[in-house]
């Protein structure tokens, strides 16, 4: 597998060479989304090789930091164009992404493989409870913000005093929850590199291929970014329909694919650690974060969901919470969160714009 990952380095120079004699925007699109994940499984084993020479506890933190540094990137250089609907879209898609496609296919896999798995129930439950409290965090602000009386706040700054308010107490919790993680190891926030070995990586190294690779996302991010709204135009989907479904596989593949090799290993633990931890990291760090680097740009971000993103994140983290209950896993409850995925893939898909 990671010889086909790094296989996929070749769409960079690919990419660029498209970018500079303007092609198509939709083949730019295709190619920059392609050439980011390869740099993102860079930067995911980065930080794992930091880690071997830091410790687990320090690991531990670069991993809750780094998690999801690429879609981080290509959210902020759409902030920057104002493409708004596609970074709210795609924070849900990310935490729907990884509770219910991620965490199906690694439940299926591991199911078909081994039957039924087992995993550390109170540990699990514990992660699942932490999803469904970020979940609610995410509705606050949504609903909230309908109260307000525009004649009160014409420009909006209440809704935003608002959506930073919730931003901030988010951080906070993430931050106490990284804390507690130090102290208690297994939670989802840090879990444990898919395989433990000797650092093959120096120090210096791995920091280089962490700035480099950073590097290579920021410049694939502005040629993906730039080509969504002809992408859009050209292929008859919403910009909400890209950011939901598109943008959170591109930058999350690597670490989806982690995820299920772990499974087929029969650590089905590891697994969900993975794809809780994900979740976690983008509603209690990523979402958040946007909010005050928004204000760095001229367009606001506003922790505001629709109705239909709300439902579908409260069942996706529902349904997660369910099956972590008993500790057990197999093939079937892994079909059934692909089932859910696919579900909200399809309603969304003819969502209009």
């Amino acid at each position: 597998m990671k010889k086909v990952i790094y296989g996929m380095l070749l769409f960079i120079p690919a990419a660029i060479v498209a970018e500079i004699v303007h092609a198509d925007p939709v083949a730019i699109f295709v190619l920059s989304a392609l050439g980011i994940v390869p740099l993102a499984d860079l930067i995911g084993e980065g930080t794992e090789e930091l880690a071997t020479h830091t410790g687990p506890q320090l690991g531990g933190l670069l991993n809750a930091t780094l998690g999801n540094a690429a879609e981080l990137i290509i959210t902020i250089f759409a902030i920057r164009e104002g493409l708004l609907t596609l970074v709210v879209a795609s924070i849900t898609g990310s935490i729907l992404g990884n509770l219910l496609l991620v965490a199906g296919l690694s439940l299926l896999v591991g199911g078909l493989r081994h039957g039924t798995q087992t995993f550390d129930r109170r540990q699990a439950g514990m992660n699942a409870t932490m999803v469904v409290l970020a979940v609610v965090a995410l509705v606050i602000p949504s609903f909230f913000s309908r109260a307000i009386d525009p004649r009160v706040s014409p420009n909006l700054p209440a809704e935003r005093f608002l959506s930073e308010g919730v931003a901030i107490v988010i951080i906070i919790l993430y931050a106490l929850s990284i804390v507690y993680t130090l102290k208690n190891r297994g939670s989802a926030l840090t879990h444990e590199p898919a395989v433990t070995h000797e650092a093959r990586w120096s120090i210096s190294r791995a920091l280089a291929v962490l700035l480099i690779s950073t590097v290579g996302i920021a410049i694939l991010s502005e040629f993906l970014v730039g080509a969504v709204e002809p992408v859009v135009t050209a292929l008859g989907m919403t910009e909400f329909f890209l950011g939901i479904i598109i943008i959170p596989l591109v930058g999350n593949i690597a670490e989806h694919l982690v995820a299920v090799e772990v499974a087929a290993k029969n650590n089905v633990e590891l697994s969900l650690s993975i794809s809780l931890g994900s979740s976690l990291q983008i509603a209690l760090f990523v979402a958040p974060l946007l909010v005050f680097i928004s204000l760095l740009f001229n367009h606001t971000l506003l922790l505001v969901f629709t109705d239909l993103e709300l439902i579908a994140l409260f069942s996706a983290s529902l349904v997660t919470a369910l099956i972590a209950l008993d500790g057990e896993s197999n093939w079937m409850e892994g079909v059934m969160l692909l089932a859910v995925y696919l579900l909200v893939a399809v309603g969304f898909f003819f969502l209009p714009g």
